[in-house]
């Protein structure tokens, strides 16, 4: 992985600082949470794969990894080892695709890849950012098609969730995705991860630290909230969507390379 300095990132926070609010909407993933507006942010522009658009070359790109197991870890994976310096940025793929380019070409700059959990029916109405996200050298999974609390549902319709979103994802990217994570619940009931298994993934990925970016509480507190409970090995939650993340993340990642951690893509963090 590239690494680049902290001054080129102090460099990169001061060209970015001023991220402007519009109006979209997204979603938390806390139970019972009500969409929250969102902001729209002009993506950064940078020359190669962290850039290209919404367009892609007429030829057929290669597939997308498939999930995998790793053998040792449990079926609901928390967090990744505690021995080695590496941490696990995820973020919930929903919300305006502007804001969403812009954390991704952040993270980029910064030498960081990170996890997207995708909501099928943001995929239906942004196909791009599937290969977006791929091109970039992050990981893309499946976070439900409806992102309605799938652990309250009855078996057939929560497994139309899952499969739902696993659909979409494979026609666009050859693949069902890397991860699959229950929408709004932190953990996967007992039904929910037996359907996800059957679907084709084998671990369901939960986290150990909540960033409540989804509250909205602003740039400062995101940070400090998942500062304070980072540490290596950890599964960070975070949302497209919110213009308070996308503030939060030059400042964040500058901080977790201070401490010598590393944020790499999930898959990454367990191999």
């Amino acid at each position: 992985m590239v690494r680049v300095t902290t001054t080129d990132r102090r460099g990169v926070l001061r060209a970015g600082a001023g991220l402007v609010a519009g109006g979209a909407f997204a979603a938390g993933c806390a139970p019972g949470t009500a969409p929250h507006p969102a902001a729209s942010a002009a993506p950064r522009h940078a020359s190669g794969p962290a850039e290209r658009g919404a367009t892609h070359p007429a030829a057929s790109p290669a597939p997308a990894p498939a999930p995998r197991a790793f053998p040792g870890q449990p079926a609901q994976i928390g967090h990744g080892p505690r021995d080695r310096p590496r941490v696990a940025l995820t973020f919930h793929g929903q919300g305006d695709p502007a804001l969403a380019r812009t954390l991704l070409t952040t993270a980029e700059r910064h030498g960081a890849r990170v996890t997207v959990l995708a909501v099928g029916t943001w995929l239906d109405a942004h196909p791009e950012m599937a290969r977006r996200i791929l091109d970039g050298g992050h990981d893309l999974g499946n976070h439900t098609q409806r992102h309605l609390s799938v652990n309250d549902m009855p078996e057939a319709e929560a497994r139309a969730e899952i499969t739902g979103c696993a659909d979409r994802l494979k026609r666009l990217t050859g693949s069902i995705g890397t991860w699959f994570r229950p929408s709004r619940a932190v953990t996967a009931s007992p039904l929910v991860a037996r359907l996800a298994r059957a679907a084709g993934y084998p671990h369901v990925l939960s986290y150990d630290v909540d960033s409540l970016d989804y509250t909205s509480p602003g740039a400062a507190a995101v940070t400090r909230t998942v500062l304070a409970g980072v540490r290596p090995g950890s599964v960070v939650s975070l949302h497209f969507g919110y213009p308070g993340t996308a503030t939060a993340l030059p400042a964040l990642l500058d901080e977790l390379d201070r401490r010598g951690l590393h944020a790499v893509t999930t898959t990454e963090l367990l191999s």
